[in-house]
């Protein structure tokens, strides 16, 4: 057995390896992380905080400037890319600066059909008159420059006027009302006071949700079921 390179054999290899050197290898490095690319497969284009502000607004109910000490600024600071991005899913960005809040709702997309992705929350009788009160209380706050806060004796008291309009006995229109309290709390109209069990900060939102002149237009509906006799309700 010979161990002598077939010189035909051998030049074919060395072509083989020039040709092989001759080919640049191409290495596509993997994403790093960085600002704007936060993990793997990202592609978005905001920065970090205003994503974290972008989904707190989709969450809900509202970013508020106290509550909110970090998204707030976020918020500002990308207004227009959040705007668009909301634009996308059929939202639109709801922001006073003045108060310090801001929600989304669903645009008003007229005759296209749009998806819905809010949550809805029917309101009770008791639910609206209570907002009202809330909207009220806010209103007189700020004619003060003062945040709104009730406590939870004085809502009971205002609804109480109410009780004869609802077919129901003294136990269970006490459980209405608790339950439409309930219903703000747990959408963050109101906000429990620290180390006060029964006082609670009207959330500024209520401003956006309801105007002057829908007060006003409640409060004629509202008063004129407050003065109607038991006996024609």
């Amino acid at each position: 057995m010979s161990w002598n390179e077939d010189p035909i054999e051998s030049s074919r290899l060395g072509e083989a390896e020039d040709a092989f050197d001759a080919e640049p290898v191409v290495v596509t490095p993997l994403p790093r992380r960085n600002n704007d690319v936060l993990y793997l497969g990202d592609t978005g284009r905001l920065p970090q905080d205003a994503r974290r502000a972008l989904c707190q607004l989709l969450i809900g109910p509202s970013i508020d400037q106290q509550r909110h000490a970090k998204l707030w600024p976020a918020l500002l600071r990308n207004e227009a890319a959040i705007r668009t991005s909301l634009s996308d899913l059929f939202l639109e960005l709801v922001l006073d600066r003045e108060s310090g809040v801001a929600f989304t709702r669903q645009a008003d997309t007229e005759d296209l059909d749009s998806p819905v992705l809010l949550r809805t929350s029917p309101l009770t009788f008791i639910d609206s008159v209570l907002l009202l009160y809330l909207r009220q209380q806010l209103g007189e706050a700020d004619a003060r420059g003062n945040r709104a806060v009730v406590a939870d004796a004085e809502m009971a008291e205002a609804l109480a006027v109410y009780e004869k309009n609802l077919s129901t006995d003294r136990a269970g229109f006490n459980r209405r009302v608790a339950s439409a309290v309930q219903k703000m709390k747990d959408n963050h109209i109101l906000t429990r006071l620290a180390g006060q069990e029964d006082r609670h900060e009207v959330s500024p939102a209520l401003k956006l949700l309801f105007s002057a002149e829908d007060v006003s237009a409640l409060s004629a509906v509202y008063r004129q079921l407050r003065e109607t006799p038991a006996a024609e309700a």
